[in-house]
């Protein structure tokens, strides 16, 4: 994109940043993003002009702004986390709660295709899972399936298949969605068909014992890289003032940080699963308070520390 093109796009919009201040923590995230963007953009491409020293003065201010009463210096990874990543999930809140509500009726038409098909959970679970389960369940130990396999082993083979779920997720954003949508259908009808199967055989409450003390962190994990695809969706099927080369450019980069920072959460889920599921002898508090910090933790980090950040910022 040639320079004056850039300016005429996007200068209106900058000085609208200078005049106005942000309305809130909404507002303030998307300026943040987009002005550290377009500083990007214009030191790659145009690094010597006008256009880069003027953004690199004005992101200085809002900097200064967001900064200016912390009394310690992070480094790049620390801010990061610190940062970065909370500002992306409040840039694309919306994106990321529509994923979540996308994936919850998908699983709710799988635990209801399971309430009026019998055959329907070994369709989207299969035969030889759902036989081993039934004769797990005669013989008393219902989640026997999750001592089948050493744990070293298990916990690499599904922290392994996790990421790559993520990742499919992720880059099916570029079919506009199409892709992450069926990877997110089909992971939520199967979860629907999964409970409801062992509901129907009187062991929900076991069940969820048992498999949410990994699930709580896997399945948050699976629909967050879900609505990592679906920012770059929207970016590629709205672009607004950018060209959709660069607004695709922009969401699949936001995308890209979501699922790589994902990453630790699966080989926590992938280790909890291979080494600590497999004890379904554990007491209830056990269980519960391992379920309740995984909730905590993805509800804290991924939800309540953002939106308290970007107020913070506002306020300050």
């Amino acid at each position: 994109m040639r320079e004056t093109v850039f300016l005429r796009l996007n200068e209106s919009r900058w000085h609208g940043y200078e005049a106005q201040p942000p309305a809130g923590p909404d507002e303030l995230a998307r300026r943040y993003v987009e002005l550290t963007d377009d500083l990007a953009y214009a030191r790659t491409f145009y690094p010597e002009s006008a256009t880069t020293a003027y953004l690199n003065g004005l992101t200085g201010k809002l900097h200064q702004s967001l900064y200016k009463n912390k009394k310690q210096e992070h480094g790049r990874f620390a801010d990061f986390w610190l940062r970065e990543l909370p500002f992306i999930l409040i840039r694309h809140h919306r994106v990321l709660l529509a994923t979540l509500v996308f994936f919850l009726i998908t699983c709710f038409i799988g635990a209801l295709s399971a309430a009026y098909d019998d055959a329907f959970v070994r369709v989207v679970l299969g035969d030889d899972y759902v036989n081993r389960t039934l004769a797990n369940i005669e013989k008393g130990d219902p989640m026997a399936v999750y001592k089948g396999t050493d744990e070293s082993l298990m916990f690499l083979q599904i922290t392994l298949n996790n990421v790559r779920v993520a990742l499919y997720a992720f880059a099916g954003g570029i079919t506009a969605g199409l892709f992450t949508g069926f990877m997110l259908f089909r992971n939520g009808v199967m979860l629907g068909a999964f409970q409801f199967f062992f509901y129907q055989k009187g062991l929900l409450l076991p069940s969820v014992l048992t498999i949410w003390i990994h699930g709580t962190l896997e399945i948050s994990a699976i629909v967050l890289a879900g609505g990592a695809g679906a920012i770059m969706a929207q970016s590629l099927l709205f672009p607004g003032t950018y060209s959709r080369r660069d607004s695709l450019r922009r969401g699949a980069r936001d995308g890209m940080k979501l699922v790589l920072a994902l990453v630790p959460v699966f080989v926590v889920a992938g280790f909890l699963e291979g080494f600590v599921t497999r004890h379904t002898e554990m007491p209830l508090y056990a269980s519960l308070s391992i379920i309740g910090t995984s909730a905590a933790l993805i509800l804290g980090y991924f939800v309540a520390y953002p939106w308290w950040l970007a107020r913070r910022a506002v306020s300050c």
